[in-house]
């Protein structure tokens, strides 16, 4: 089984997140195989660029600006999807925010942007995307999370326990929305290459100190964990749901050899 132009030809798809990273390459890797996209992020001008590259496949696209945590934006960003293309065939919850600190320092209103993005934006988009989903009669929802949702992580508890969180919810809709013909699966990257790592890897050595945890030796590409949401988003998977795919390049144990 591999990927084509026809794998998931002519299906719409709302992404979260994709003005730069992991949203960013799902948005172009949908577009290759075939799908419509509709790209969502807060910054309209981060946006246009991926939507220029997804109409460089020959595919259409809507750049849709949305705050995932504000349910007024996300309902308008629904709604000019359907206004544009009549229907909603996969939904990615890609849209996330983390900071690193020390936990008896972390502020508040920290704690409350990273749950308020990270898992309300994945309740109020699938609630509303699930909606329309099931007046269709069906549908795929792919939620992405994060290795540290299973194993925690030092110095991002809330990022952690929110991704955690979204988890136990992709279970929890996987059962209950399977009798309206809807999957909803996640896939959980390891350390990638995007933007925001690098922000806290911020030199060279970092960045291989970091790649040494991983046992394949090397930081995950955003293509990599993009190719992992096709599948699950494909009809190869249409006996998966509630399920988490793990992207990390291997588990991290404890019992190192070094």
């Amino acid at each position: 089984m591999g990927f084509s132009p026809d794998t998931l030809r002519d299906r719409v798809a709302v992404v979260t997140g994709a003005s730069q990273g992991i949203g960013r390459a799902i948005a172009v890797e949908l577009a290759k195989v075939g799908a419509h996209v509709v790209a969502c992020s807060r910054r309209r001008e981060a946006l246009e660029p991926v939507a220029d590259a997804v109409r460089a496949e020959g595919r259409r696209a809507l750049a849709a600006v949305c705050d995932v945590g504000d349910a007024g934006q996300v309902d308008d960003a629904v709604a000019r999807t359907l206004d544009a293309f009549g229907r909603i065939d996969l939904l990615v919850n890609n849209a996330g925010y983390r900071i690193r600190a020390r936990f008896e320092d972390l502020p508040r209103h920290e704690w409350d942007a990273m749950v308020q993005t990270n898992l309300t934006g994945v309740f109020l988009l699938s609630q509303a995307v699930g909606r329309v989903m099931i007046r269709q009669g069906g549908g795929k929802i792919v939620n992405v999370t994060s290795v540290a949702g299973r194993t925690g992580s030092r110095g991002m508890a809330a990022y952690a326990a929110a991704k955690a969180g979204v988890t136990a919810l992709t279970q929890s809709l996987g059962a209950e929305w399977a009798k309206y013909g809807i999957t909803v699966n996640a896939v959980a990257p390891g350390p990638t290459e995007t933007e925001g790592v690098l922000e806290v890897w911020k030199t060279p050595a970092m960045i291989a100190g970091a790649a040494r945890e991983v046992p394949l030796q090397r930081l995950g590409r955003p293509e990599e964990m993009a190719w992992a949401v096709i599948f699950v988003a494909s009809d190869q998977a249409n006996f998966m749901t509630g399920e988490t795919v793990y992207v990390s390049g291997g588990p991290r144990v404890a019992n190192r050899e070094d």
